[in-house]
């Protein structure tokens, strides 16, 4: 993320990086970038970063890492940029890091889970709230609600993806269930092109599982939740690792089969949630996306995504340099207080202490979002001090 080099004061700071804004995560990588747009022009207004302007190079990746690799060797190589931020997304990030790796450049994640564990590269930081084992953040949370149950579910399906993400997610889950007992009854992935998600909700269901564990992408969650419940899967719990659900387009897409599902997120309009500065970003950030026709309720990214790049700033400042070596030291050895709270990294550039939430969606009615402003629609299972009620069962 960081380049050292001399540049005349009056030069701006350039901050590379790609972003999804066509492909199937548009959606997300269009809010991450107005997060990106408000934090530089917030940082501007107040006269920059070391008395430079900020000035942000971005390109469109398509949602498609094949297009990483060479977008971040000319943002580096062609722009000059003086710091790096990463594509949206664990399945972006990871063709980014060779590159990264072999400029030397720091960089801040923005939502990639276990990527630094098969490179691990002391300059990497990532901003979701997955703690030092990110792999195993999200399916963790899973199952804590699963072994609360009373009685414990005995038998467990898992499906997901067969790309970076679902690999993770389902590897993880797989192993916590194994150790839990569980009786695995159905395991298999799909390619992430699939449409048709019939044969594996028909299959699903002829296992007959008590819980399924799902780590899909938007677009596939979104047909295997609609074909879960065209075939009428019974079982207690569904859901708990699809990317999708926490998007406010999603939400909107699956309206009620939502309800009584379980699925991540990493921010819920709750009392216990209330950052200092995170309902001003929220106002500011509703307003333009609504001028923008982007995600109305930007709950789950821009919140981290502008916490990144206030990461950012502060470690600009307090290094007084954009030496690599030097800001990565920075922020290895320091705690940074943000709007989604203070943030301290551990060696492996994840946050110290995990804080991905489990919710259980409950009383959806219709395909409004507007619905999903209601801290009611959200019930908070997991972590236990952020827990605002019990889970409900079945989920259909």
């Amino acid at each position: 993320m960081f380049t050292a080099g001399s540049a005349m004061a009056a030069d701006p700071i350039k901050i590379g990086l790609s972003m999804a804004l066509t492909g199937g995560l548009a959606g997300n990588g269009k809010a991450a970038l107005l997060a990106i747009q408000m934090w530089a022009d917030d940082v501007n207004a107040k006269g920059g970063l070391l008395g430079r302007k900020v000035q942000i190079v971005h390109y469109d990746d398509q949602s498609n890492p094949s297009t990483v690799p060479s977008l971040y060797t000319k943002l580096i190589d062609l722009d000059k940029v003086d710091l790096v931020v990463s594509p949206y997304g664990t399945n972006l990030i990871a063709p980014a890091m060779p590159v990264v790796m072999q400029k030397g450049m720091t960089m801040m994640s923005l939502f990639g889970v276990g990527v630094n564990k098969q490179f691990d590269y002391d300059r990497y930081f990532q901003i979701m709230p997955l703690g030092v084992d990110s792999g195993y953040a999200i399916p963790n949370a899973f199952f804590e609600v699963v072994k609360a149950m009373n009685p414990m579910p005995k038998t467990v399906a898992i499906t997901g993806a067969d790309a970076e993400f679902g690999k993770i997610s389902t590897d993880a889950a797989r192993d916590i269930a194994k150790k839990m007992g569980l009786k695995i009854v159905y395991d298999r992935s799909y390619p992430p092109a699939s449409v048709d998600f019939a044969p594996i909700a028909r299959a699903i269901q002829s296992a007959n599982p008590e819980v399924v564990f799902i780590a899909g992408y938007p677009i596939d969650s979104v047909g295997l939740f609609r074909a879960i419940n065209e075939v009428g899967l019974k079982a207690k719990l569904v859901g708990g690792g699809s990317a999708g659900p926490q998007f406010a387009a999603v939400k909107a897409q699956l309206g009620p089969m939502l309800n009584n599902a379980l699925g991540y997120e990493t921010y819920v309009p709750s009392e216990k949630m209330n950052f200092p500065g995170i309902q001003d970003f929220l106002k500011r950030y509703q307003d333009k996306a609504a001028a923008q026709g982007i995600d109305p309720l930007g709950f789950y990214v821009p919140p981290f995504i502008y916490a990144a790049m206030e990461i950012v700033g502060q470690a600009v400042e307090k290094t007084k340099s954009l030496d690599q070596k030097a800001l990565a030291k920075t922020m290895h050895e320091n705690s940074f207080p943000t709007i989604v709270g203070d943030i301290r990294f551990a060696k492996n550039g994840e946050w110290t202490q995990p804080r991905m939430l489990m919710v259980q969606y409950k009383g959806i009615e219709g395909n409004g979002v507007d619905q999903f402003r209601d801290p009611a629609r959200y019930t908070v299972l997991y972590p236990p001090a952020f827990k605002s009620g019990d889970v409900i069962v079945p989920y259909r």
